[in-house]
């Protein structure tokens, strides 16, 4: 009998990346302690944004993304269409079940069971604060996620793209008809100038510094360039996490039973979404490679947006701004969570997933 042929063996992680964790929560710390020492520092530093988007924020994020973005080969964009089961379970969970699934988790934990425990005055407002955050999909931290679980790059941009395209037309209307309102402003300069430059602008940079190093010397070069990049997305990953932290310090330590009590329907509402996405592209034979990113983008949000909204709506000292702060600082260590199970469930799924 002819010996089965070992798989090749992945590179092993790093130590730094193996207590990435770690370093997540020691960087927490490092936010809200700094936060709170030095808010006029972070008060500045958050001052620098155009139509409510930070931009140390976004070069940050550039400097995560890019070097993902790199191993994108636009020409592959086309081989997505194999993966549209993937698509589908994506875009049900992202505008079918989740903003819905929020409002009554929302309801549910805010509106009365937490109530006794709340200010009275700010219950609604903080379950529209939910709502906000429920109803955009993940931009730029996608990405991220993405990387860490090793899911398909290609199937990754195309879905963000088109949960995109989909906001600008979807945000609206499905927000006004979770608030009862007959009509909302939507920050449409906040949207469209996050879009370009947390997906056009990085998307473009990628390509140009790719096709460069592919002509100067091949793949080798390309993946030089990538390890040595690897460490910088990280640290800048860890560094926004510091920032974000840091922008909420007073707040956090100022109101930290609210603040806990907010964040209960939002870790319920990403691990059920989460769980419903990955379960359900296990029951349609999903490639596990699409399932985790898909499982991470039907869970996380597009915070930036959900913020300037909420301030736009309700103003900067209202609780739905606090709400959609909250869904800020839950979402990268809940995030990284994620990512930890779906690699660890890998074998089960591979080995369960249908034909």
């Amino acid at each position: 009998m002819t010996a089965p042929i070992a798989a090749p063996a992945k590179p092993a992680i790093s130590t730094f990346e193996r207590y990435l964790s770690a370093w997540v929560a020691l960087c927490i710390v490092v936010g809200i302690a700094l936060g709170y020492a030095l808010p006029g520092l972070f008060r500045a530093i958050a001052s620098a944004e155009v139509a409510r988007v930070n931009l140390v924020v976004a070069v940050l994020i550039w400097l995560m993304i890019i070097p993902m973005l790199l191993k994108i080969d636009l020409g592959a964009l086309g081989s997505v269409r194999r993966h549209w089961k993937g698509v589908g379970v994506t875009l049900f969970i992202n505008w079918a079940v989740k903003p819905f699934s929020m409002a009554l988790l929302g309801t549910v934990f805010l509106g009365w069971l937490f109530r006794p425990l709340l200010p009275a005055a700010d219950i609604s407002s903080y379950i529209a604060g939910l709502i906000l955050l429920a109803a955009a999909p993940c931009t730029a931290m996608v990405f991220v996620w993405s990387n860490l679980c090793d899911g398909d790059p290609t199937y990754t941009l195309s879905q963000v793209a088109l949960n995109d395209v989909i906001m600008v037309f979807a945000f609206a209307p499905l927000v006004a008809l979770l608030l009862g309102v007959a009509s909302i402003t939507v920050p449409w300069d906040t949207l469209l100038i996050s879009v370009a430059l947390y997906i056009v602008v990085p998307v473009i940079v990628a390509q140009l510094v790719r096709r460069a190093l592919l002509s100067a010397g091949g793949q080798p070069t390309l993946d030089r360039m990538l390890a040595r990049l690897g460490p910088v997305s990280l640290m800048a990953l860890l560094t926004t996490l510091v920032l974000l932290f840091g922008f909420q310090g007073e707040a956090i330590i100022a109101h930290p039973l609210v603040i806990a009590l907010i964040a209960v329907p939002i870790l319920i509402q990403v691990y059920f979404n989460a769980g419903l996405a990955y379960w359900l592209s296990h029951r349609f034979g999903v490639a596990w490679c699409v399932a985790a990113p898909a499982a991470l983008i039907g869970a996380s949000n597009f915070f930036e947006l959900a913020v300037a909204a909420a301030i736009s709506l309700f103003g900067l000292n209202s609780g739905a701004a606090l709400a959609t702060v909250v869904g800020v600082l839950v979402e990268v260590p809940v995030m990284l969570s994620v990512v930890k199970i779906v690699k660890a469930t890998r074998p089960w799924y591979e080995e369960r997933v249908p034909a």
